[in-house]
Parts: C-alpha cells; structure tokens; sequence
C-alpha cells in the first residue's frame, strides 16, 4: 500500500513538471504572437531550454546518483562542437531545418556519451572531492582540445587537425572548427519549439530512469553504496549508466544552444558555466527536476532583467541567491513555515 501510495505520488508530480513545461510553452507562443514579448526575451527562450536540460541532466548525476560533477559544461561543448559540425556537413542534404537541428542533437548526444562512458569508467571509482577534482580537470582539459582543433569541410569530407589550420582543403572547403576562433558561420537553426521537445524528451528518459528498477539501484547506491553492493548491486554499472545518460542529454543541449548563435568558441564552456549549472540544481534541490528548471529559467532571466541596475546587478542577483538558499534548503525556514501552517497547534494538543 506504501509503494503504491509512493508511486502515485511521484507519478502525479511528473504529471505537473509535464504540465508546467508544456503550460510555459503555450503561454509563450501566446505571448510571442501576440507581438507582447521584447526581442531580448525571444532570443533567450532557446538558451534557457538548453540550460534547463543541461540542470535536470545535472541533477541526474547530482541529486538522483549523488556524486559531485565539476565538469558539465564539457560535455555541452562536446555536444556543441560535434553537433555543429554535423549539421554543417548534412546542411546541402537536409532542407528542413528541425529536422537537421534534430539530427545534430542526435549526433552531439552521441559524442558526448561516448566521451562520458570513457570518463566515467576510472572517475567513477574515485569519491568525494577527487571525483570533483577530476571532473573539474576533465572539462578544462576538453576545453583546451577545441581550443587547438581544426576541422575542415570540402566536398572530399572532413579534414581533422591539432597543429595548425594547414588542414588540406579542396578548392571551395572552409573550416568548421578554427581553434580558438571556435565555430563560425553556425547555422541558426535552433526553435523554441524543438527547445521545448528536448526539455521533454529529457524529462522523460529521466523519470523512466528514475522509477525504473535501474534507478532503484542507482538511488540505493547513492544512500549506501556498501549495502547496495552486499545485496548484489553493480556499482559500476549503474553509477556508468547514470553518468553516460547525464552526459548524453548535456551533449544535445550543446547542440541546441550552439545552433542559436552564429560564432561560439570553447571558453564559453568553461569552469564558470560548469558553476552555474550546479547552481540551478542546488537552488532548485537535489532530485528535484521541477525545481532545477524553475531555477534554470529564474537564473537566466534575471540577470538580464536586472542590466538596468548595473551598478547593483550582481549584488541584487547574489541576495536572490542566498534568499533562495534559505528558502529551498535551510531547515529552520522549513519549520518556521510549518508552525504557520493552520491545525497544527491543535493537532498538538490532540496528540497531548
């Protein structure tokens, strides 16, 4: 009776992150064909559809596996850089442009699941603070790879180097990938619409990972590990599983918030944007995914909102992050909010 009282529960608060998300959708196009939204909000709707999966992909690792990642956003350049390029490469072949930005999320999953089963399988192993460290390395170490990479494109197919832009193209090729310079000349795109799918795809691989028996596992192997391995438990397997799904949704991501710009180089990727991911998943609490895409949207607009302040932005964006904190993760606000609650005292009394 308790599982099913559990399961009813955790399914109706899918429903409403389901509900919130499509909810938001509508009312946007509303808005937007309403001539009501500025310029400024339109081009920040694609980017805050990145940054909410790149939170809930997070927060997979984060808040349902429970291992602290310092390097997300370089599976979001991996994505980006390698969707990009795909979509570059099919763009003669494929006239539908949601069509070719799908297919650069697919190709820019791909990659990044790759690169984070490979990374997962010896930083896995490690705990605590040298599993951040690690992952903190491994997303700078990704950043300095694009920093030097050339890809060239000519109607031989792709050309690939490290040391210089001497890449042998054929007449009429063209760099893709020009090291520092980054990506140039990105096709735009990237659509609210598909921006809204990814969200949802997203949401829905991960609440079947989570209620499925995988993510018992997983979640038991976050609470106790040494239990979790005395009953049977593959730690490896399913902490890889997790780590791998996480990096996958981070790599679409990238595609999708890279295919809504024209230029983008690797240091946009860097430890800072790895910071603030985390920063959506703690304010919107761990295991939480309403709450991360809450805080993604919040966090993205807000500093934004607050340009005109300039003098005071950051201060005023630093005060609503600690009211946040306070809100969502200090205990005595919780139960200083539950004593206002009505019947409680005479609920007390009863018990009395």
């Amino acid at each position: 009776m308790k599982n099913r009282i559990r399961w009813n529960k955790t399914t109706r608060n899918n429903y409403i992150t389901y509900a919130v998300v499509l909810l938001a959708f509508v009312v946007m196009q509303i808005l937007s064909s309403g001539g009501i939204l500025s310029s400024t909000l339109k081009g920040m709707l694609v980017p805050i559809c990145a940054y909410v999966v790149m939170a809930i992909s997070l927060n997979l690792t984060v808040g349902v596996l429970g291992e602290l990642s310092l390097g997300h956003a370089g599976f979001m350049s991996v994505g980006a850089f390698t969707g990009v390029t795909a979509v570059i490469a099919l763009r003669p072949y494929v006239s539908s442009a949601p069509v070719l930005l799908i297919v650069g999320m697919v190709v820019g999953a791909f990659f990044a699941a790759v690169i984070g089963f490979l990374i997962g399988i010896p930083v896995l192993r490690l705990k605590g603070d040298y599993l951040a460290i690690v992952t903190l390395a491994f997303g700078e170490i990704i950043k300095g790879i694009f920093n030097n990479l050339y890809v060239g494109l000519d109607k031989t197919g792709l050309h690939v180097s490290l040391l210089s832009d001497k890449t042998d193209l054929a007449e009429g090729g063209k760099l893709v990938i020009s090291g520092p310079m980054g990506l140039g000349s990105i096709p735009k795109v990237a659509t609210f619409p598909v921006g809204v799918l990814l969200v949802i795809v997203a949401l829905i691989i991960i609440f079947h990972l989570v209620n499925s028996r995988s993510g018992r596992a997983i979640m038991a192997v976050r609470d106790n590990r040494i239990a979790a391995e005395s009953i049977g438990v593959n730690v490896t397997k399913y902490k890889l599983m997790a780590f791998t799904v996480s990096a996958a949704l981070a790599g679409a991501a990238g595609t999708l918030f890279a295919t809504n710009y024209t230029t983008l180089v690797a240091n946009k990727f860097d430890f800072n944007a790895s910071i603030l991911i985390l920063v959506f998943v703690v304010l919107g609490g761990l295991g939480n995914m309403l709450g991360s895409i809450l805080a993604a949207t919040a966090l993205t607009i807000l500093p934004e909102a607050l340009r005109e302040f300039s003098d005071y932005r950051m201060l005023v964006y630093a005060i609503v992050l600690i009211l946040v904190m306070l809100a969502t993760n200090n205990d005595t606000f919780k139960s200083f909010l539950s004593r206002l609650k009505p019947g409680r005292k005479q609920k007390k009394k009863e018990v009395g």
